[in-house]
């Protein structure tokens, strides 16, 4: 018996290696072999968590592994402190087989110190990774390789969601330039639309996330691309300049500073939590939200009807004086990284990889994006899935599917069965493509930006809500702006220009 158990652990290894002879001997390999590979595959994993974490063992979790064979531990990580806590598992090599960051300064320093596996000569090995569009996995390159699996997203994502009934009282239109802005900001604050008596009604609600220097969702990219900045990085002259270095991009910023010297906008921006900007339109306070519009839209209507039964909301694209334009977003919501200090094997990766895959088959699509049958979702006549209430969604489902690999609304699982504001909200989104404005640096490597990332963005971000909250005045920005470039700034500008110089070559 020790002999036999002896020989199938030789032949199990022998498997992962790719090489066999030796073990035709064993009286039944297939069936020892077959025992090993059977063994539920222990899948941890790292992830943000907005909202509230769903319970352990819930039954979608449970689905998941009986599906895909595997046990499954999801610490769930409060975003706001998030990237303190995944710094100091990387510094201390304490990270799960499976840990899903964002883009930023310490997970580029990260993956370029060696600390994950590079998965982009595996990938064709898994028909549903491989089947990716290449652009997904593109924008997530390091120095022209893929060491992340993304969370699909759209890429022209932005529109503008507002309360139709304030706007209709007030005589306003969804807004386009710029004094546009101003005039439906100080008209929702001053014109008392909920007809409470009280001045406590926004055009829109800032949090401090407004100006993310990473991503090209934040509110102050997506509101100054349409007025004809660049999105994030750009070209002028051959050069490549940053966002917040044109005119376009401050002219935008002085909006918000006149709001703000104003009380126009909300006086506590700077320390406000994304929750409390949510829970401000759920509550009937505001009159736009600068959103995702394929999903957002609809569960705007959803979150304000319960405070206000008689708010209208619409959907609208963005646009700018020009026309329609957004900033093209990475097409990810984030991406899983495979760290090697928890990872041993390659075995051990292409195993992780094979559950992965198994969450982008149609029965694991249709469990992440509408949940049980029954209990999330019915069926409808013409073959769709119908939320049955997206609250109870929200809460049970939704968390998987913004944390883990899923297609909404082009996968292979059951499609959705649109209400009118949803299907508006994806049409502009789709749409959106035809216009959307990349980021030609997304994929630059800076040895910079690399060491002095995290630095030169907090210098660049506490600027700008400085000159918003009058604290530094127009010759203080350009000061601030100084500093920014002596720190490293005018060397990331340097390293990104003879990036993009190798590429018109």
């Amino acid at each position: 018996m020790m002999k036999k158990r002896y020989m199938a652990l030789l032949c199990s290894i022998a498997l992962t290696t790719g090489t066999l002879a030796g073990c035709g001997n064993s009286t039944d390999p297939k069936k020892e072999e077959k025992t090993v590979d059977n063994a539920p595959l222990e899948v941890t994993i790292a992830t943000p968590q907005v909202g509230e974490a769903p319970k352990k063992g819930s039954d979608i979790e449970l689905a998941i592994e009986k599906y895909t064979n595997a046990k499954i531990d999801i610490q769930w990580i409060p975003d706001a402190a998030f990237e303190d806590k995944k710094n100091i598992m990387i510094a201390s090599s304490e990270m799960p087989k499976a840990f899903k960051v964002k883009a930023n300064a310490s997970t580029l320093n990260a993956i370029q110190s060696g600390l994950f596996w590079e998965i982009g000569p595996l990938l064709k090995d898994y028909k549903n990774l491989s089947e990716l569009s290449p652009m997904y996995y593109d924008n997530i390159k390091v120095d022209g390789k893929l060491y992340g699996l993304p969370l699909y997203r759209d890429i022209g994502r932005a529109g503008i969601i507002y309360r139709k009934d304030f706007f209709g009282t007030l005589g306003l239109k969804p807004p386009v330039t710029l004094d546009d802005w101003y005039n439906m900001a100080k008209t929702v604050a001053e014109k008392d639309p909920d007809k409470n008596g009280q001045a406590d009604t926004y055009g829109f609600f800032l949090d401090k996330n407004y100006n993310d220097p990473v991503l090209s969702s934040s509110f102050m990219t997506r509101l100054s691309v349409p007025n004809g900045a660049p999105n994030k990085w750009g070209v002028e002259n051959g050069k490549i300049v940053a966002e917040f270095m044109t005119k376009p991009y401050m002219d935008s910023l002085k909006l918000l500073k006149r709001l703000y010297a104003e009380k126009l906008i909300n006086q506590d921006f700077s320390i406000v939590q994304t929750a409390d900007s949510d829970n401000k339109w759920n509550a009937g306070k505001v009159g736009i939200r600068v959103n995702t519009v394929a999903t957002a839209a609809a569960l705007s209507f959803d979150n304000v009807s319960k405070s206000t039964p008689t708010a209208v909301v619409d959907v609208v694209p963005f646009e700018g004086p020009s026309g329609l334009k957004v900033p093209a977003e990475s097409g990810n919501n984030g991406f899983f990284l495979f760290p090697k200090s928890s990872v041993k094997t390659e075995a051990e990766l292409k195993r992780l990889l094979g559950f992965f895959d198994k969450l982008l088959d149609a029965e694991m699509s249709t469990l992440l994006t509408r949940g049980i049958e029954g209990k999330h979702f019915t069926k409808t006549e013409d073959g769709k899935g119908q939320i049955k209430d997206l609250t109870t969604f929200n809460l049970e489902v939704k968390p998987y599917r913004d944390s883990l690999p899923s297609f909404e609304t082009a996968g292979k699982g059951l499609p959705l069965k649109q209400n009118e504001l949803q299907a508006k909200g994806s049409k502009i989104a789709q749409d959106n493509l035809k216009s959307v404005v990349p980021n030609v640096a997304l994929t630059f490597n800076s040895k910079t930006y690399a060491e002095k990332g995290g630095e030169l963005d907090n210098m660049i971000r506490d600027a700008q809500t400085k000159y918003v909250m009058g604290k530094i005045d127009d010759a203080g920005w350009q000061t601030e702006l100084d500093k920014w470039l002596k720190a490293g700034g005018e060397k990331v500008i340097a390293e990104y220009t003879a990036e993009y110089a190798k590429l018109k070559k």
